[in-house]
């Protein structure tokens, strides 16, 4: 692939991304039994990564935010012997909500998506 097409890549991957990092972060606490803080969030997105899908940490924290801010996420702060304090999250009852919602979302466009690059009707 010449360097414009990697660029290109790169650039639609970064965009796909900021629409479904949401949805992939309240689902990675919506599965968890326990309330997870920002590294073992972007610990059990790298474990899942495939093909090359990358989610930077650097991406997680503001994302998180929001959707604290939304109140689709719960938190709470606990001192780590291992260095800072540590924030916890959790999905709120709500969030599960919203994370059903966008689910369905997802799905019907990724079959739309799909439908329509194997060139059938849409």
């Amino acid at each position: 692939m010449t360097e414009t097409g990697d660029s290109a890549v790169r650039k639609f991957q970064k965009e796909l991304n900021a629409g479904t990092v949401a949805l992939v972060l309240l689902s990675v606490l919506n599965r968890s039994e326990e309330p997870l803080y920002g590294y073992q969030i972007a610990k059990r997105l790298e474990e899942a990564e495939a093909d090359g899908i990358a989610i930077k940490q650097g991406t997680l924290y503001p994302v998180l935010r929001s959707l604290e801010g939304q109140g689709l996420l719960s938190s709470r702060v606990e001192p780590s012997v291992s260095g800072p304090p540590r924030k916890y999250y959790s999905i709120t009852g709500e969030g599960v909500a919203v994370l059903d919602a966008w689910s369905d979302a997802w799905h019907k466009t990724r079959d739309f998506v799909d439908r329509t690059l194997q060139g059938g009707r849409s």
